[in-house]
């Protein structure tokens, strides 16, 4: 197998300055376009990397994106609360609250390591990059200031019409079909315990009044003797 020609390490003197010159060259016949910034806002990719948003209902202080953040700029607190049991019978379960989730952004490297090891999508990087301050320390954004970068976070890309539904959409929507079959059983049960109870009708029949028979009572004459003619004691024996 011949071997293939070696490339000589001498070059033609000037060589770099003319590659240089015609880099210049081209650039200058170009037109200069100027960002009219800030009063033209810039047109940035979807996937920009400008600050981080917190969904917090989706948030299960796992603690994981804190443990592999390599700033340790990600500060989260929380406590455990017993809950009910579902059912009657059942047993209770412990579960963790979100008391505190903040980022510090003048630590923050936008690694985007948070957001790729979140197991339950509660990070999302959002294209808004004005957030500067005067104050370092106004740049540690609490987890009310994380949750109002929500509404900038842009909308995930469509889907292939023929791919297949993603496993969250479907226990997604199971979710919340139990949730308002259960919640409109329970309406129909309180409607049903508010409607009065049927009453009977009573049957009212008129009452048969005879007439009362009034016999006019017989009326004896009673014999009435005068004193004299009564015969006295002596007379009688």
């Amino acid at each position: 197998m011949p071997a293939s020609p070696q490339p000589s390490g001498r070059s033609f003197p000037g060589s770099g300055l003319a590659k240089g010159l015609a880099v210049t060259l081209r650039t200058m016949t170009k037109k200069t376009v100027t960002a009219q910034y800030p009063a033209v806002q810039p047109d940035l990719p979807p996937r920009t990397r400008g600050v981080i948003g917190l969904f917090e209902e989706n948030c299960t202080v796992c603690m994981l994106c804190a443990r592999e953040c390599p700033d340790w700029c990600i500060y989260i607190d929380s406590h455990k609360e017993t809950v009910p049991p579902a059912a009657p019978g059942g047993r209770e379960r412990s579960r963790n609250v979100l008391d505190r989730f903040a980022i510090d952004f003048s630590l923050c490297m936008y690694c985007g390591i948070c957001i790729e090891v979140c197991p339950f999508d509660a990070l999302f990087w959002s294209p808004e990059f004005e957030y500067a301050e005067t104050d370092i320390r106004d740049l540690t954004h609490e987890r009310d200031k994380l949750r109002e970068w929500m509404w900038t976070v842009p909308a995930p890309p469509a889907l292939v019409p023929a791919a297949e539904e993603p496993k969250e959409y479907a226990a997604a929507r199971k979710s919340a079909d139990r949730t308002a079959a259960q919640q409109a059983a329970e309406a129909a049960a309180a409607a049903e315990a508010a409607q009065p109870e049927p009453t009977e009708p009573q049957s009212t029949q008129p009452q048969s009044t005879q007439p009362q028979s009034t016999q006019p009572q017989s009326t004896q004459p009673q014999s009435t003797q005068p004193e004299s003619d009564r015969p006295e004691d002596g007379d009688a024996r």
